[in-house]
């Protein structure tokens, strides 16, 4: 039990008023008015398909400085703006091509590999054509 103790106290007594870090107030954080104000422009039209890093060097040529870009990336996140910004249309789902063969020469399949050589950085492109059938090699090329 002492041994546990003398561990627990071996860095000085445990500081009770010490907080996590994200509780704590950041002295030299955006207040919610100006964070609204840098969610201006990245909602606007104008930057709508830019990414943060982009945004942040365009106002810059304007000689306009909002905050940095993390901090932009930061204020996006937490309005939930992130991700991809673009209207995109919804994927469509494409049927998987099942090959079925009852009988030889009906269906071929293609494939090709790269073959090491005894000198380094030298390879051998393998093609080969399949039946898929029986499994016979209908052509290759080294």
């Amino acid at each position: 039990m002492r041994a546990a103790r003398s561990r627990y106290y071996f860095c000085g007594p445990p500081n009770p008023y010490r907080r996590k870090r994200i509780k704590t107030a950041q002295p030299k954080a955006l207040s919610t008015q100006e964070r609204e104000h840098v969610k201006e422009p990245l909602g606007s039209d104008e930057y709508a398909n830019q990414p943060p890093v982009q945004v942040y060097y365009h106002l810059l040529q304007q000689s306009i400085y909002l905050c940095s870009i993390s901090t932009m990336h930061r204020i996006l996140r937490e309005a939930e703006m992130n991700g991809e910004r673009r209207q995109q249309r919804p994927g469509c789902a494409q049927p998987v091509p099942r090959l079925q063969a009852t009988g030889p020469d009906q269906v071929w399949s293609w494939d090709t590999a790269k073959l090491a050589t005894q000198k380094r950085g030298e390879y051998l492109s393998l093609y080969v054509v399949m039946d898929l059938y029986s499994r016979y090699i209908v052509a290759w090329m080294l």
